[in-house]
């Protein structure tokens, strides 16, 4: 099973952490954006099936993993870095 250890990027790690530590949960928005990065981030492209239109949650995750087809791990791993950054510092304001 891959984890965000397995790609050797300790910033990407760190950050995987660190989004754990908000003073309250990100919007569904961006819990969707991180989602969907972090799956690209960690597995690569999406080959999954896609969900029926009765299984809501599993499309929204769905299409937000397919959002980010073509993207290369590493540009995922920054992105997700970036948003966690960007989350952080608004959670501090």
């Amino acid at each position: 099973m891959s984890t965000p250890e397995s790609t050797g990027n300790d910033a990407f790690v760190k950050a995987t952490q660190d989004i754990k530590t908000l003073s309250k949960p990100p919007t569904n928005e961006n819990k969707l954006k991180l989602y969907g990065l972090y799956k690209q981030a960690i597995f690569g492209e999406n080959t999954t099936a896609q969900p029926g239109m009765f299984q809501l949650e599993a499309k929204y995750k769905w299409n937000a993993w397919a959002e980010h087809k073509d993207k290369p791990k590493e540009t995922a791993q920054k992105e997700y870095i970036a948003l966690v950054e960007k989350l952080l510092a608004e959670d501090k304001q």
